[in-house]
């Protein structure tokens, strides 16, 4: 069987090497896509579209470099499954409460915002190792709940119940995965999660396209 080719969309906010070597690890063939041209141009089977840093800076150059237009096409209008990860996966909201009020891509009707610890003396970032509770009929989690994953965010989104495919804990409950169709999000790193990460990729490689192609 043919490799999975994965579009990994790169909008320059971070290094996403680690990405794409975790993509191949799982099973996936990767090419990078820039710009919204060069995202046009491929034919993947699957999209990972991963982030760091603050969500309103990667919303910004996303659509100075066309690629919002670009991934509204292939998700959408040719059903192409696509993964966000930690601030790629805050994109999908439909609004984000960092640093000022942004307009999301809204995939996912929800909101990001701050987390907010039980108690006032927790520090944020929300960085390390946490287990997850999954959805267990998820095709990408399902396999996977109580696991351990890399965390590194001060920030979450908050969504209707019937989008959440994953919670954890820090202090107080978030949601840490969300699906609606063939659009999905976690908000942990995979690519930093040694095993655990390469068998979540490898599940969203495997898991069927809107078209109920699989690879």
């Amino acid at each position: 069987m043919a490799a999975c080719a994965v579009s990994v969309v790169e909008y320059g906010i971070g290094n996403i090497q680690s990405v794409v070597n975790a993509c191949r690890r799982a099973g996936g063939e990767p090419t990078v896509a820039r710009s919204g041209e060069e995202l046009a141009a491929q034919r993947p089977d699957r999209i990972v579209l991963p982030g760091v840093g603050a969500v309103g800076e990667a919303l910004a150059v996303l659509r100075v470099r066309r690629l919002d237009t670009a991934l509204q096409d292939k998700v959408f209008g040719e059903g192409v499954p696509v993964l966000g990860i930690c601030v790629g996966m805050q994109m999908m909201a439909a609004s984000c409460e960092e640093f000022g009020a942004h307009c999301g891509l809204g995939w996912i009707e929800g909101t990001v915002r701050r987390l907010a610890p039980e108690r006032s003396s927790v520090r944020l970032p929300h960085v390390g190792w946490n287990d997850i509770a999954v959805d267990p009929v998820d095709p990408m989690l399902g396999g996977l709940d109580g696991t351990h994953f890399y965390f590194q965010h001060s920030y979450a989104m908050e969504c209707d119940d019937a989008h959440v495919i994953a919670r954890a804990e820090y202090h107080g409950a978030f949601v840490c995965g969300v699906r609606s169709g063939h659009v999905a999000g976690v908000q942990f790193h995979p690519e930093k999660s040694s095993v655990a990460g390469t068998e979540l990729l490898a599940g969203f490689f495997r898991s069927a396209r809107a078209s109920g192609e699989a690879c």
